[in-house]
């Protein structure tokens, strides 16, 4: 049967059609096995659904079927662990729950900071780096999402074709506008592999309204995350996302259950002297939690911030990090500049100036050069 054939033949009434390819109905025919990729968003519960309808009606075996989830810990609405349980019963899956080794989301936010004044202190970074993800690095879906689920799923259903059902639709952003259908996933089951895994994603929302899904949650009775039908985000991640709205920023500090999480947050921004978004305080997003002497910090952070910006930006654009840093041995002039702009930096964060002078820093560079050199080779 052909994909559109398969859709067309298969839908039920009102309902959007699941996109669907040759790849994943010969995946079907095949018996694969089909992982639901379950966040607690409307777009992973509507595709799973329709998904998991197409399979019933094209005879996939119902006991090749899991729901994942990946759990961000303290990063999470704290309703999201039980969401995720009622709609996977909802769908009538085994529901499996993966998280992080070495931490929770917020961990790796502290570790990202942590790892950052020690690299500063070396001098192995130009800039201090700050805790946060963000559009351009986005790790919190990487490293606590991707390198969590890929792994467990190729070791637990090794030498098997896994297809994961992921709820992504090009409306949702221009980076998505270039999502296919389905695509091979080779990341944890390389071509030709020895035990022959083979690795799909398969996005049957892809070409969805956001009305289309939230259509579908009401016609079938789907659960929705309190986040929408309670606070209106305009969709889910973490409670507070680096690239989450002014709006849903301020709807998920209403939720009583995320005050501990937003206060922590706020409290790493103060110690980082980072922002939580580029451009937004966490601290600004709702004053109204933060006591009179926490609002005073802020105030003060805020200044520091400025000025650490101020004092990075006055140092030699010409050597700023790039892959391979660094890229040449400063003058003494510029290296002059590179000590001073450093050392208010380390005494707010209680670091050591290793570096103090024109001297000292031109001498490290010769050693990260020579470093490089060494590698190399």
């Amino acid at each position: 049967m052909g994909a559109a054939l398969a859709c067309g033949l298969l839908a039920a009434p009102d309902d959007p059609l699941p996109a669907i390819d040759e790849t994943v109905l010969a995946a079907i025919r095949g018996g694969a096995w089909f992982a639901f990729n379950l966040s607690g968003g409307k777009d992973s519960t509507a595709s799973a659904h329709a998904a998991i309808t197409l399979l019933d009606a094209l005879g996939h075996p119902r006991d090749r079927r899991i729901a994942i989830h990946a759990d961000l810990g303290r990063a999470e609405w704290r309703s999201t662990p039980a969401m995720i349980a009622a709609i996977a019963d909802r769908l009538g899956l085994p529901l499996l729950v993966v998280s992080r080794s070495a931490g929770d989301m917020v961990a790796r936010w502290e570790q990202r900071f942590l790892s950052g004044k020690r690299r500063y202190e070396a001098l192995e970074t130009y800039n201090l780096i700050g805790p946060w993800s963000s559009a351009s690095l986005r790790f919190c879906t990487s490293e606590l999402k991707v390198q969590v689920i890929g792994p467990e799923l190729a070791r637990r259903y090794r030498g098997e074709t896994i297809v994961s059902v992921i709820g992504l639709r090009r409306d949702e952003s221009p980076s998505r506008r270039l999502t296919p259908i389905s695509r091979s996933d080779e990341r944890f089951a390389k071509p030709g592999n020895a035990a022959g895994t083979r690795m799909l994603n398969w996005h049957p929302a892809v070409d969805w309204s956001a009305d289309d899904v939230f259509g579908i949650h009401e016609r079938h009775g789907l659960p929705l995350h309190e986040a929408y039908v309670r606070y209106r985000t305009t969709r889910l991640s973490c409670a507070f996302c680096a690239l989450g709205s002014a709006h849903d920023l301020a709807a998920s500090a209403d939720a009583p259950g995320n005050l501990d999480l937003y206060r922590h947050l706020v409290a790493i921004e103060l110690d980082s002297t980072f922002s939580f978004q580029p451009q937004r305080w966490l601290a600004d997003v709702a004053p109204q939690l933060l006591s009179a002497a926490r609002l005073r910090e802020v105030a003060r952070v805020k200044a520091r911030s400025h000025e650490r910006r101020t004092l990075e930006a006055a140092m030699p654009p010409e050597l700023r990090y790039v892959k391979g840093w660094p890229p040449r041995m400063p003058s003494l002039a510029e290296a002059a500049l590179i000590a001073k702009a450093r050392a208010p930096i380390l005494d707010h964060h209680g670091l050591a100036d290793h570096f103090p002078d024109a001297a000292a820093v031109q001498a490290r560079f010769a050693n990260l050069l020579a470093i490089k050199a060494e590698r190399s080779r």
